[in-house]
């Protein structure tokens, strides 16, 4: 299926690796023009320099998401470069203290996680939406988390930011509607990678004294497919939200998690 992304302009935030580095390949193999957006843009510049030698167009934006002057700065560099911004990936966050309960977790802990998952997914909202307003014309993908959807014990600053960009998300979409502007989340589970197997996957193993393996092979088992999310599969459903043949979906939540968030 031709999913005609070709020559959108999409402005992603957290391109450099992960997920985000997924995210941004396969929109660059879509043929769209990607503007990267990060704090660290030494991180960034790699991923852009690959997408640049297969042909493709990226600029990379400096910009700390939760300061929304810069992400209003961020969306003029990529209005002046390009002349539109079509679709918004927000992939940028942070997961906050792993198998901490709330009683243990600190006020500083909480609100630095709030303001970074929420706020900064606010600013770069709000940031683009008067150019897709003008264009009457936009997609909006808000990469959040199934903690934000069933909760989970020992992430709860995690847990509660996520949850409040679920909430973000259905407002935007509901008054952007009217612009011809879909709005939506994709929720993944736990994804294959170095902060699942160093954080979630080690801190399981030590309170129950199995192995790293043995604890993803745990968490696979909680899932309807008994198996892990990769980053792929991901950056696949942020592909489908972000183009027309989603044209009709609208302030929905979209887990990606083998069958977690249902259960």
């Amino acid at each position: 299926m031709d999913l005609n992304l070709a020559g959108r302009v999409a402005f992603i935030t957290g391109p450099a690796k992960g997920m985000g580095a997924a995210i941004t390949r396969s929109f660059a193999d879509e043929g769209c023009r990607l503007v990267l957006v990060g704090r660290d843009v030494a991180a960034i510049e790699p991923i852009a320099e690959e997408v640049q030698a297969s042909g493709r167009e990226a600029i990379v934006v400096r910009c700390d998401l939760i300061d929304a002057p810069q992400c209003d700065e961020a969306a003029k560099a990529a209005v002046a470069r390009f002349g539109r911004i079509d679709i918004l990936v927000n992939v940028a966050g942070g997961s906050g203290p792993v198998g901490k309960s709330g009683v243990e977790t600190t006020p500083e802990e909480f609100e630095e996680i709030v303001r970074l998952n929420v706020n900064g997914c606010f600013h770069t909202m709000r940031a683009v939406l008067p150019a897709m307003i003008k264009q009457r014309y936009g997609k909006i993908v808000n990469v959040g988390g199934t903690f934000g959807m069933r909760g989970r014990a020992g992430r709860v600053s995690y847990s509660a930011s996520k949850w409040g960009l679920r909430g973000v998300t259905k407002s935007f979409a509901l008054e952007v509607g009217q612009h011809n502007i879909n709005v939506n989340y994709v929720a993944p589970g736990m994804v294959d990678g170095p902060r699942f197997r160093d954080k979630v996957c080690a801190d399981m193993a030590r309170r129950l004294n199995i192995t790293p393996e043995e604890a993803a092979e745990r968490h696979a088992q909680d899932y309807a497919l008994r198996r892990i999310t990769v980053d792929q599969d991901i950056a696949n459903a942020c592909l489908f939200m972000a183009s027309d043949v989603s044209r009709q979906i609208t302030g929905a939540d979209l887990p990606v998690d083998g069958g977690w968030a249902m259960l």
